[in-house]
């Protein structure tokens, strides 16, 4: 590669980093808006729990599809499509005037924002080598714990000041801008840069000869289980962390949204940067580097995870969601590179989209038996046992090993 190449694949990173901050700020901003939804809509918090399940199984089940296509015809464009329809859709949460309306809204999100991550990450993979790839992609995910912190933090202050609608208004408005900015800039990378491991072309791959393909890969089905406990913990956090310190810590509407997401992220992103680096080191002393990185991370964020839904403590709970966060972090940014390893190039945007399924579906399980149980079970229980989930996790991952598969 050249370095005028070298230079782009970076900036390729840095312009899709944005993208998944709006993507998640788009998502997670309704969390912290719970409260003035629920007074203005009057609906029970089962049903506002079902606003984070609809959004989640939709995606779930748009993903291994959205994959395919960008597999097939290319990915700055369902990038670019994808952007553009979700801001769309933000913007129009801001008009809804009934529950309906907002369950339809967050349905169709689902569809859109299904698109983006297989294509992006994917795109990335293309532009980087295994001597960067972590590092990359773990860079890219900095853009999940920018736009969560946004979400919960801004949404809830904006929220406070200026009512729940203008948040969405005015984010969707950003979103369709950089849309038109990305289209102007982002491109695919030439077809001799990317990695040709099988003899297959990305037009001759159809999807069920590539489904089967990737899920007889060694070591699949290990990552999907763990990828779908991690999505478990991710969106029990997600949804009902912010009402979790609301009602038990009894912090205002702002502080709730801020702690539920600043410490976590702050850690994460951290834990971002350090696996990274360190996956990238490891994995060039030993073929199962990447898959130890990512148990060691699980390894660190489970017992963290546990103390801060048991804790009485605000030191406690913050240090507790800090470590937590390094730990998830190091995990996340590693799982498209550990597939990579795996997977031919023309099936990766497939094989993140499934693993997208089974991650969301189990997600949105979560965020609708959390809110049912909400009054039983409560929530800090639920976060106990989320966090011994990723313990079996963090094991498992470590026993993976990966290699090329043939297409069927």
């Amino acid at each position: 590669m050249t370095s005028a190449g070298k230079r782009y694949a970076w900036v390729v990173v840095a312009l899709l980093l944005v993208v998944w901050m709006l993507n998640y700020f788009d998502r997670q901003v309704i969390f912290s808006l719970f409260p003035l939804l629920q007074k203005e809509l009057g609906v029970s918090s089962f049903q506002m729990g079902l606003l984070g399940t609809s959004f989640l199984w939709i995606y779930a089940l748009c993903s291994p599809w959205a994959g395919h296509v960008a597999d097939r015809f290319g990915k700055k464009w369902i990038i670019c499509l994808s952007l553009f329809v979700w801001s769309a859709i933000t913007l129009l949460t801001g008009m809804a005037h009934s529950f309906r309306e907002l369950i339809v809204l967050r349905s169709l999100m689902g569809v859109s924002e299904a698109c983006y991550l297989p294509a992006g990450l994917a795109l990335i993979a293309a532009f980087h080598t295994e001597r960067t790839r972590s590092r990359a992609i773990s860079l890219h995910y900095t853009g999940t714990y920018i736009g969560t912190v946004l979400g919960g933090f801004l949404g809830g202050w904006a929220g406070m000041h200026y009512g729940w609608r203008p948040v969405f208004l005015v984010f969707g408005l950003i979103g369709c801008a950089y849309g038109a900015v990305l289209l102007g800039v982002l491109r695919e990378p030439p077809r001799q840069s990317v990695e040709t491991e099988t003899a297959k072309t990305r037009s001759d791959v159809r999807f069920g000869p590539a489904f089967r393909a990737i899920v007889r890969a060694p070591g699949y089905k290990k990552i999907f289980a763990v990828f779908a406990i991690a999505s478990i913990c991710d969106w029990a956090i997600y949804t009902w962390m912010p009402l979790y310190l609301y009602e038990n810590f009894h912090f205002s509407l702002a502080k709730a949204g801020f702690t539920a997401t600043f410490y976590m992220k702050a850690g994460g992103f951290a834990g971002l940067l350090i696996g990274g680096v360190l996956a990238d080191a490891w994995a060039r002393r030993s073929s199962r580097g990447r898959a130890f990185t990512q148990c060691a991370g699980l390894l660190l964020a489970a017992p963290f995870l546990m103390a801060s839904g048991l804790t009485g403590s605000t030191v406690t709970l913050y240090l507790g969601m800090t470590l937590f966060g390094i730990g998830k972090g190091i995990y996340d940014g590693n799982t498209m590179p550990l597939l990579c390893e795996g997977i031919a190039p023309e099936m990766r945007a497939t094989a993140f989209g499934i693993l997208n399924f089974g991650g969301t579906f189990s997600g949105g399980v979560i965020a609708a038996a959390a809110g049912a149980l909400k009054n039983t079970l409560g929530l800090g229980h639920t976060f106990f046992a989320c966090g011994a989930l990723l313990l079996i996790g963090g094991l498992l991952i470590g026993t993976v090993r990966m290699r090329i598969p043939e297409v069927a």
